[in-house]
C-alpha cells in the first residue's frame, strides 16, 4: 500500500562521522571565542556555538544535496573519490580551493545571521527599560548596541576562521596519514 523509501546501497559513513568530528572540533573553539570577545558566560556561548554550527551544518548539507544533481560527471567522480577513498584528483584542486573560499564565506554569513536571529529571538521584549530624558546625541545604550553589532560580526568571523583552520589541519592530517 505505502512504498517505503529505499535505503542507499552505499552509506557514506566516513563523511557522516567526519562531519560529527568537525562539529566536535569547531563548537568548543567558537564557544571560547564567543565567551572571550562577546563576554557571554560559558553556558550561553556554548549554546550559541552549538546553535550556529548545527544549523549551518544542516543548511550546508541541504545546499549540497540540492546542487549535487546538477554537477557534471567529472565533478561527481571527483567528489566520490574524495568522499569514499580520500583521494583528491589533481585536476580538481583549483576548483576545490575556490569552493573552500565560497563555503567559508557562505558559512560565515549563515552563522552570523543565525547568531543575530538567536540573540533577537531570545531577548526579553517584555522587560521595560527605564525611560530617560530624550537626547539629541546617541545615548550610551545606542552606542553599546552599535558596538555590540560590530563585535558580533568580528567575533563570528574570528570564530569561523579559527574553526575552519582547525578543520583544515585535521583534514591535512587525515589525508597524510591515510
Amino acid at each position: 500500500m505505502f512504498d517505503l523509501p529505499l535505503l542507499p546501497k552505499v552509506l557514506p559513513l566516513g563523511a557522516i562521522l567526519f562531519s560529527f568530528l568537525f562539529l566536535l572540533i569547531s563548537i568548543p573553539l567558537e564557544a571560547y571565542i564567543l565567551n572571550s570577545i562577546l563576554k557571554f558566560d560559558k553556558k550561553t556561548s556554548s549554546f550559541y556555538a552549538i546553535c550556529m554550527n548545527l544549523f549551518s551544518n544542516v543548511i550546508g548539507w541541504a545546499i549540497f544535496f540540492l546542487i549535487e544533481p546538477f554537477l557534471s560527471i567529472r565533478l561527481r567522480s571527483g567528489l566520490i573519490n574524495l568522499i569514499f577513498f580520500n583521494q583528491i584528483l589533481p585536476n580538481l584542486i583549483n576548483l576545490m580551493i575556490l569552493t573552500a573560499f565560497i563555503v567559508f564565506f557562505g558559512t560565515f554569513l549563515v552563522k552570523s545571521l543565525i547568531l543575530r536571529v538567536a540573540l533577537v529571538s531570545l531577548t526579553d521584549f517584555w522587560k521595560q527599560e527605564p525611560e530617560s530624558t530624550p537626547q539629541k546625541f546617541y545615548s550610551r545604550r545606542d552606542f553599546k548596541r552599535k558596538l555590540q553589532s560590530k563585535n558580533i560580526f568580528t567575533s563570528v568571523l574570528i570564530a569561523n576562521a579559527l574553526s575552519y583552520t582547525a578543520v583544515v589541519l585535521v583534514l591535512f592530517l587525515i589525508i597524510r596519514i591515510g
